[in-house]
């Protein structure tokens, strides 16, 4: 098995006045995160599709450190899939800065990208189908991204039997994806993902067509190795079990980062554990913020709230001014 081996403040930036000064603006943040693993700092992705434009990315912000294994989750079309296809190599953002083990995405050339997608990150995907090709048995689907590796064909061959027996199917080595089911089929997937060594393991959904206690099994292969291998994994799902599982959790709303979710564990004097979890609004450069609706609704917060400076926070108001009481009612409460 030899073969497999807190962030700090973001700096003040002045605000960019324009789209045109978003790339330069966001360059001059990039020295502060030089040893994240990702690194998204006001990314923008625009689309025109037949006279339409649609924003995907409106300025997102994401750090993720070495070895982290981090959660994203957000509705339909809060841009999710595009943060990862940008991250993945297979697309390019239209500003901002986006960068993943030292490499700069926006800058790559063609052949810089090919190889990226190669060495620096994997990539599994939901389908089952896309991941694995048919006609070739899982050692070999682990093969195939070595094919351009200058190892010799017994390491190679070494490598694609160690992993396969790390994520426990080793069994499925002779097997075709057909004679898989589908948590087999998606372990074997992340393994083909890990042929490389890269530094960044992207998932897509993996747990999305599999049943729950599958899809326990193979969220289980991506903490191995996260915690085996100690490559970094970003891991989009729309399970609130799975995605409790780590200890980040970051929500994407409207193309924006709206929310982290931290969790950690406490042990106490009675030898019990205790889990914790506190879910954190995030403030960009701007200082702009997203308010939870579940928080907002209730209140009937909408268009504009007033804010009062505290000595240890700031009160979010809804705006519920009359006449006779412009300054509002003194005990209502914050937001």
């Amino acid at each position: 098995m030899s073969a497999l081996a807190g962030r700090g403040p973001r700096p003040e930036v002045q605000a960019a006045s324009g789209l045109a000064e978003l790339g330069a603006e966001a360059a001059s943040a990039q020295s502060a995160y030089s040893d994240a693993m990702i690194m998204c700092d006001r990314l923008v992705r625009i689309y025109q599709a037949e006279g339409i434009e649609v924003q995907a990315l409106q300025g997102l912000d994401l750090v993720v450190e070495r070895g982290e294994l981090t959660a994203v989750v957000g509705a339909s079309g809060s841009g999710k899939s595009t943060l990862m296809n940008i991250l993945a190599g297979l697309d390019s953002p239209t500003a901002g800065v986006a960068r993943v083990a030292g490499r700069d995405l926006a800058a790559m050339t063609g052949r810089e990208r090919t190889d990226y997608r190669r060495r620096a990150v994997g990539f599994v995907w939901q389908q089952t189908s896309r991941n694995l090709l048919p006609y070739l048995t899982a050692r070999q689907n682990v093969l195939v991204p070595m094919q351009f590796s200058s190892a010799p064909r017994r390491v190679r061959g070494q490598r694609a039997d160690d992993l396969l027996g790390l994520l426990e199917i080793a069994h499925c080595a002779d097997r075709t994806p057909d004679r898989m089911s589908g948590g087999e089929q998606q372990r074997a997937a992340i393994a083909t993902a890990l042929a490389n060594e890269p530094a960044v393991l992207l998932a897509d959904e993996p747990t999305g067509e599999l049943d729950t206690r599958t899809a326990r099994s193979v969220f289980a292969a991506l903490q191995t190795a996260n915690a085996q291998l100690g490559v970094t994994v970003l891991v989009v799902t729309h399970d609130p079990e799975l995605s409790a599982q780590v200890r980040r959790t970051v929500a994407i709303r409207d193309g924006r980062t709206s929310s982290e979710t931290l969790r950690r564990s406490s042990d106490g004097e009675d030898g019990t554990t205790t889990h914790h979890a506190v879910e954190y609004a995030l403030v960009d450069r701007a200082g702009r913020v997203q308010l939870p609706r579940d928080m907002t609704e209730p209140l009937q917060i909408r268009d504009r709230v007033r804010l009062e400076s505290e000595s240890d926070h700031i009160g979010v108001w809804p705006d519920r001014q009359t006449a006779a009481d412009p300054a509002g009612p003194a005990d209502d409460r914050h937001a």
